[in-house]
């Protein structure tokens, strides 16, 4: 019987039968979890997900066109630069994790930049500084987001650059309206860097932050967009930008040289990976806090989280005391590996993480920790993700640092220098110790996940020192709890705060939780039971995006979360 002749014959038996086809309960939702903003994404010949849907848009044209997942990526990039300078653009750093569906391999790419050769500790100490400043001129380091897009290109890309940067430069001169998140941080920004060289000229048109909806152009963005299409990375370190940003940073105090510039290269990594639930988890190794979140998996690894409940007080103790531990582990240890051995071996084998884990009591919140001796072992941002038709996969994470970095805007350029430097500390004898040519300790982090030898999961969670905790609660929600790649997005999450710093800083009192929302009340009562400083926040917990790849069906999966205005899209 159709449905038609059903709903005729049950009105003729009785009038008063409801014809509400929705789920039992209520709700608009068939299947799922109640707090799923929406449904997944799902197609089979290519998949983008970043945090503007202009951006997702331009990465599926260029797939159209025959791109590769790396082309499509460095399109959404570019178009994330002028859409969201609040969280990237080519005056910051990049980190990507690729999977090639030829080599059946992961390649990591570290394009983070380094200090100017013309600024010393001895310097800085000098002026009488404890710490480098968030804004200004100090804590500027060498962007390495050009080179980073053509080392990814010269490698896995396909279509020229020309046509891979010409979206991003249509609507830098067109024009673009702006979306309500971007929008409001792009307010906060302008507030603090108003007064900084070119800030206001280039961001704060009619002497105001644009607001939602409001149309945007930067004419001067799209001039620097068609000169990398046509120039190449020298156009930026060693040509005609190269002058304009090396006169520009002698005549605001910034200590970049053309030396800086020419000297600076992107390195490429192999990812270092823990075991967990069945799959292998992928980080990149320092100067970034990637392995934080392998830390913290091989810390709850031996905890049952599935029997205590999602976002259970058991649940939640456990994860926020491992993500202490492997934190001052953080501080500690994480430095640029040119110039300090990280002890990478100890810190990710299983037996260390089995004597961190003795450390966390089951009842209690711990208020000071120390870290670790893994040598005994020897051994603000945007994220984006993107899968072509060939299974090709990238993971990319590309950041100014603090929004919009440090508010300085080389003259006519369009773009605003990272301040990424202010991650160094001035302690003499740290591993992130500053020093001339020398990467800071990073936040940024794409993360990447197989499963039996192929790949399973492509995401991220943008967000400072989110990031890890990110993760991690991400892969539990799918591992642990069973959740679909959207639910895993969209559950309530904790942000844990006050952790020792790689600039120095020690955790203070134990450090304190935040939790959305969604968190159960007895949960948020428990855990305050047990010691935690519990606060309530609406923000501070991430930006997620991902996309996973179902071998068996030759399909892909996307989500984006509804923390950002981003979407997930497919064709």
């Amino acid at each position: 019987m159709s449905r038609v002749s059903l709903v005729v014959l049950l009105l003729s038996v009785s009038p008063s039968i409801s014809l509400a086809w929705g789920p039992p309960g209520g709700g608009d939702r068939l299947t799922g979890r109640a707090f799923a903003t929406r449904s997944e994404v799902i197609a089979r010949n290519g998949m983008a997900a970043t945090s503007q849907p202009l951006a997702t848009q331009v990465a599926i044209d260029i797939l159209k066109k025959g791109g590769t997942a790396v082309d499509a990526a460095i399109a959404a990039n570019a178009v994330l630069g002028l859409m969201e300078p609040t969280g990237s653009g080519i005056g910051g750093d990049l980190f990507a994790i690729i999977w090639d569906a030829k080599t059946q391999k992961l390649y990591g790419l570290n394009a983070s930049g380094r200090s100017p050769y013309e600024l010393s500790l001895a310097q800085l100490k000098a002026a009488g500084l404890t710490s480098i400043p968030p804004f200004g001129p100090l804590p500027v380091t060498v962007p390495g987001c050009v080179e980073g897009w053509f080392s990814l290109h010269e490698r896995f890309g396909k279509l020229p650059m020309g046509e891979v940067l010409a979206p991003a430069i249509g609507y830098a001169r067109e024009g673009f309206p702006l979306t309500e998140l971007i929008a409001y941080y792009w307010g906060r920004g302008g507030r603090i860097l108003k007064d900084q060289p070119n800030f206001a000229a280039t961001f704060l048109p009619n002497g105001r932050a644009p607001k939602k909806g409001d149309i945007f152009r930067n004419p001067d963005l799209a001039s620097t967009y068609e000169t990398l299409a046509s120039g190449g990375r020298d156009a930026f370190y060693r040509g005609a930008l190269t002058e304009k940003m090396v006169s520009f940073a002698g005549r605001v105090g910034c200590f970049l040289t053309a030396r800086d510039f020419e000297e600076h290269t992107s390195t490429w990594v192999e990812p270092v990976s823990t075991s967990y639930r069945g799959v292998e988890v992928w980080e990149l190794p320092p100067n970034g806090q990637g392995i934080a979140a392998l830390q913290m998996l091989n810390i709850i690894e031996a905890f049952d989280l599935r029997s205590m409940g999602h976002n259970s007080t058991e649940h939640l103790h456990r994860v926020i005391e491992a993500k202490k531990l492997a934190y001052e582990d953080r501080a500690r240890f994480y430095a640029d590996p040119d110039f300090y051995k990280v002890p990478l071996d100890g810190l990710l084998s299983k037996g260390y993480a089995g004597e961190r884990r003795a450390l966390i009591d089951p009842k209690r919140a711990s208020r000071e920790l120390e870290p670790g001796d893994p040598k005994l072992r020897h051994g603000d941002t945007v994220y984006l993700t993107v899968a072509d038709k060939d299974h090709n996969m990238v993971s990319l994470i590309q950041s100014n640092y603090r929004g919009f970095g440090s508010g300085l805007v080389p003259d006519g350029l369009g773009f605003v220098f990272q301040d990424r430097g202010e991650l160094f500390t001035l302690q003499e004898g740290h591993p992130n110790v500053y020093a001339p040519h020398k990467r800071p300790f990073h936040t940024i982090i794409p993360g990447f996940v197989t499963k039996d030898g192929v790949p399973w999961l492509s995401f991220g969670v943008m967000g400072g020192d989110m990031q890890p905790q990110g993760h991690v609660q991400v892969l539990c929600n799918l591992l642990d709890f069973g959740m679909n790649v959207q639910e895993a997005g969209d559950a309530a999450r904790f942000h844990h705060t006050g952790s020792s710093e790689p600039t120095g800083e020690k955790m203070s009192d134990g450090g304190q939780v935040s939790l959305e929302s969604g968190v159960p009340m007895e949960s948020k009562r428990g855990l305050a039971q047990m010691g935690h400083r519990v606060r309530f926040s609406s923000g501070g917990f991430g930006g997620y995006q991902a996309i996973m790849y179902d071998a068996g069906r030759s399909i892909y999966i996307g989500a984006s979360e509804s923390r950002k205005d981003g979407q997930a899209a497919g064709y």
